[in-house]
């Protein structure tokens, strides 16, 4: 006598779980979609040419700040210096050039190279010193930013032609758009296609198994914070090109909106999730937000009254996206 175990029929999510779930992995770009309809019909400005250009030289800093920021929170932790660090990089590489008469292109060197120093010394002393990454970051804050009031002494100094050409055009292209796509281009290719930005994932998932299955999980660390520091150092000298010098005050609160640029793409504040499309689709909600209102008259103080609420609109579907997923 034979029997047979019938199998039950695979269930399928029903048309609610998949909606919820196509907006926890999709919400960003479908935010964006809708976000630039809405300033379309508010106002005739939002498609002009010259404004579109706007949108891509502003979204440029944020987003190329935001991709070392991605390291960073797909390894679970977290870089509160990014905003600093870009001031401090871009003042060292102007008073190389204008103090000490270094070169422009070894100045802008110098400067690319303080942002991964800087780098180093978070994530040394995030997995060696074992530091929470929160604290040892908001210390590089506060250090970085004194430093670069320290090099300047509260003044502007001038920038190389080097890094001036930063924030020149080439053609109908602005050069910021074009570090963008370049930046984009080898953020995604360390995260998606080399070991250690496949290591990240795993050390963001689980840093004990990462460690019990044998991955180096401290020299990971640190290296996703040298990245991190030289994004930084980049969209420091981004923006300094596009104000023609190396401001003290320079990137004041940007380590905020490189956050939340990750946030809004999708990343996970708990590690292991994150994209670099995800990361420039944050940037630009930040970035066209803030350009509509701007289009709109409306006053800054709503305006981060606004963001504010974005942000807490993305870390919902980040706790929803993540319900979806283990339910």
């Amino acid at each position: 006598m034979t029997s047979t175990l019938e199998q039950a029929p695979p269930t399928t999510p029903d048309r609610r779980t998949r909606v919820a779930r196509f907006l926890a992995d999709n919400g960003a770009l479908v935010g964006l979609v809708v976000l630039c309809v809405a300033l379309f019909i508010a106002t005739p400005d939002f498609l002009t040419g010259r404004n579109l250009l706007n949108i891509g030289i502003q979204v440029s800093t944020v987003a190329v700040l935001a991709f070392g920021v991605t390291f960073v929170i797909v390894a679970g932790g977290i870089d509160l210096s990014v905003g600093s660090v870009a001031a401090l990089s871009s003042m060292v590489s102007g008073w190389f050039f204008a103090s000490a008469g270094l070169p422009g292109w070894l100045a802008l060197l110098a400067g690319l190279l303080t942002g991964l120093l800087t780098g180093v010394v978070n994530g040394l002393a995030s997995a060696y010193g074992r530091l929470p990454s929160f604290i040892a970051t908001l210390a590089m804050l506060s250090v970085a930013r004194g430093l670069t009031l320290v090099i300047s002494d509260g003044r502007p100094i001038p920038t190389s032609p080097q890094v001036s050409f930063l924030g020149s055009d080439v053609g109908p292209v602005p050069v910021p758009v074009i570090v963008l796509v370049l930046a984009a281009l080898v953020a995604s290719f360390v995260l998606n296609r080399t070991v250690v930005g496949r290591s990240m994932y795993a050390v963001g998932g689980n840093p004990e198994a990462a460690r019990l299955s044998g991955l180096p999980v401290q020299r990971i660390l640190v290296t996703v914070f040298a990245l991190s520091g030289l994004f930084a150092a980049l969209a420091g000298l981004l923006l300094a090109g596009r104000l023609d010098s190396a401001q003290p005050q320079a990137a004041v609160g940007y380590e905020l909106d490189a956050i939340a640029a990750v946030v809004i793409g999708g990343a996970s504040l708990a590690g292991g999730v994150g994209r670099i499309s995800g990361t420039v689709i944050g940037a630009l909600v930040l970035v066209v937000i803030r350009n509509g209102l701007n289009l709109l008259n409306v006053t800054s103080f709503w305006q981060q009254v606004v963001i504010g609420l974005v942000i807490a609109i993305a870390v919902g579907f980040d706790v929803l996206r993540r319900r979806t997923r283990t339910g």
